[in-house]
């Protein structure tokens, strides 16, 4: 080995090479590195509606650090979503030497357990609020299936211009619904949509005639149901 001269050559030739490319990566890390790329400013695409500003401010001053280059945009972003009311947060750098903060706020479609609330794409979150909205009650991990549920249930009101308030999804994955007028329907663990389908088609030549209005209605009938007045149930 020691005697081929080529070979000794090319490894020479190798060392060399990988040297250079150590030594001017060190180079480009110390120069982006220096304080005359300073990240002069942080920029919201959208004012935000909940996510107060100090909050904001805050997450900028304690959590962010290095100049345009050097900042840690996962960690960035990983920061601002810890925030009350974010869902989901985009960094990105923009030139000259700012960063543009995209902030996509939650949208709350019910109340969760009681506890939390739960957004229009199905997801649980940490909340609060003073609007009036319906309340979901399911297990740990159904709340996408619970908002599935809701929509296509409450798709099928729509005849009977009655909105659900209350939708329950119990141990045993049967559903219960309450309406906006305090009826409760009984839905079952399966073909609920067939079943509250038929519901509505005979809604208005039935219970909608009685003098006492049903507070309780089972569905859980193969051809029909079972209607229960105000004192009987």
């Amino acid at each position: 080995m020691w005697d081929n001269a080529p070979l000794l050559r090319n490894i020479a030739n190798a060392l060399f090479g990988i040297s250079l490319v150590l030594v001017l990566y060190g180079t480009l890390r110390y120069v982006l590195s220096l304080p005359v790329f300073p990240l002069q400013a942080v920029e919201l695409t959208a004012e935000p509606q909940r996510v107060p500003t100090e909050l904001l401010e805050k997450v900028v001053r304690e959590q962010m650090s290095g100049n345009f280059f050097t900042v840690d945009l996962d960690q960035t972003r990983q920061a601002f979503e810890s925030l009350p009311w974010v869902r989901k947060v985009s960094v990105r750098r923009k030139f000259p030497w700012s960063l543009e903060i995209e902030i996509e706020e939650q949208v709350a479609l019910a109340r969760w357990n009681g506890t939390e609330l739960v957004n229009t794409h199905g997801e649980v979150f940490a909340g609060v609020t003073e609007q009036v909205l319906p309340t979901f009650i399911g297990q740990p991990d159904t709340s996408v299936q619970v908002t599935q549920m809701y929509g296509e249930l409450n798709a099928a009101l729509q005849p009977l211009r009655q909105q659900i308030t209350q939708i329950s999804l119990s141990p045993r994955y049967a559903w219960q619904v309450k309406l906006d007028k305090g009826m409760v329907l009984e839905l079952g663990r399966e073909e609920m949509q067939t079943r509250l389908s038929r519901f509505v088609k005979v809604y208005p030549y039935s219970l909608a005639a009685l003098a006492r209005p049903a507070n309780h209605v089972d569905l859980r009938y193969r051809n029909g149901f079972a209607a229960y007045l105000p004192g009987n149930v």
